[in-house]
């Protein structure tokens, strides 16, 4: 079966999901999309497809099977409740949406339809990451210490915190994410802070330049994440497990275990190139097409709706100071 795939949005990350497809047999890149005159039109010259600057009319003309929507956070309308109406098979790049309602809307429309959906949050499907969690089936935690030190994002949305949702929201997302994968549910966010004013050479740019939040989970662990966007990119990305004894250092390349006076360290099998992170990712959304069944996929676009639920109780509480529940009794 040849799965026919669609874009709505060729930024950045659609450049790096088609990297990984046009590598695929039996996937054909089928048509693209994008408000932007011309601009679907020059993608579509290097991976193929047809250019189209309305989403419903390439809905309505292709015959497609997956779309990847690929929209910045704000962009999120009825794109893919159109999509899952017509039976077309979703991945939604993350933060799937900043509007919580319109997101739940969407649910509905992928569980009515029976349809498969994925999300973009690709740190789940990393063999460091099941190390890491085959490590915390077995030996208790009691803290999580994770830092995100990076720089601005290259598009421009991404500064205006109206359309981005800010760097918590829409950048350590990915960590906020795979904390509940890995840990459970959040009971409450707290301890929010944040400052601004050092980053003042940037036109449009009102996020906080730095921030950090405390939580607690079900489970009673706790955990902190702090980040910056005013360094260079890509700087640090670390999150620490710590136990009895034991320390698991989880890095984009990396996992570093330290047990007792014994130490190893595990690659993490992606190769220095971006687009690789998305692999596994991109592999297991069109395997789940091919053979209509999602059960592989670790981030269904449900569940990152639960994770965006955490990540603006996050921003809640860094804007206000408040102790925000989630689940359960709080503190």
């Amino acid at each position: 079966m040849t799965v026919n795939v669609g874009f709505l949005g060729t930024g950045i990350a659609a450049g790096w999901h088609l990297e990984n497809l046009v590598t695929m047999q039996g996937v054909k890149v089928a048509a693209l999309c994008d408000t932007a005159e011309g601009k679907a039109a020059g993608v579509a010259a290097r991976y193929g497809g047809r250019p189209y600057t309305g989403y419903e009319e390439m809905l309505d003309k292709e015959d497609l099977d997956a779309l990847y929507v690929c929209l910045p956070p704000f962009a999120h309308a009825e794109q893919e409740i159109a999509a899952a109406e017509r039976g077309i098979h979703l991945l939604v790049e993350k933060p799937v949406t900043l509007d919580p309602e319109q997101g739940r809307r969407v649910a509905e429309a992928i569980e009515r339809a029976g349809i498969i959906s994925s999300s973009g949050y690709h740190w789940r499907y990393y063999n460091t990451v099941d190390r890491v969690q085959e490590i915390l089936a077995e030996r208790p935690i009691g803290m999580v210490l994770c830092r995100w030190l990076g720089g601005i994002w290259d598009a421009p949305w991404w500064r205006d915190r109206t359309k981005s949702g800010g760097q918590m929201v829409e950048q350590i997302g990915h960590f906020f994410d795979l904390l509940r994968y890995l840990l459970g549910e959040v009971r409450s966010v707290s301890g929010g802070l944040s400052h601004r004013g050092l980053i003042d050479d940037v036109e449009g740019y009102n996020l906080d330049d730095v921030s950090t939040v405390n939580l607690r989970f079900e489970s009673g662990v706790i955990a902190n994440v702090s980040a910056t966007c005013m360094v260079q990119r890509g700087y640090s990305l670390q999150i620490d497990f710590l136990g009895r004894r034991l320390v698991l250092e989880l890095t984009m390349g990396r996992l570093r275990i330290a047990d007792g006076d014994e130490v190893t360290v595990v690659k993490n099998r992606v190769t220095s190139e971006l687009s690789s992170h998305f692999a596994a990712l991109d592999r297991t959304f069109i395997e789940a097409v091919r053979r209509g069944d999602g059960s592989a996929i670790r981030s269904s676009y449900a569940d990152a709706l639960r994770t965006l639920d955490l990540v603006l109780a996050v921003q809640r509480s860094i804007d206000t100071g408040e102790t925000v529940v989630l689940h359960g009794k709080g503190k």
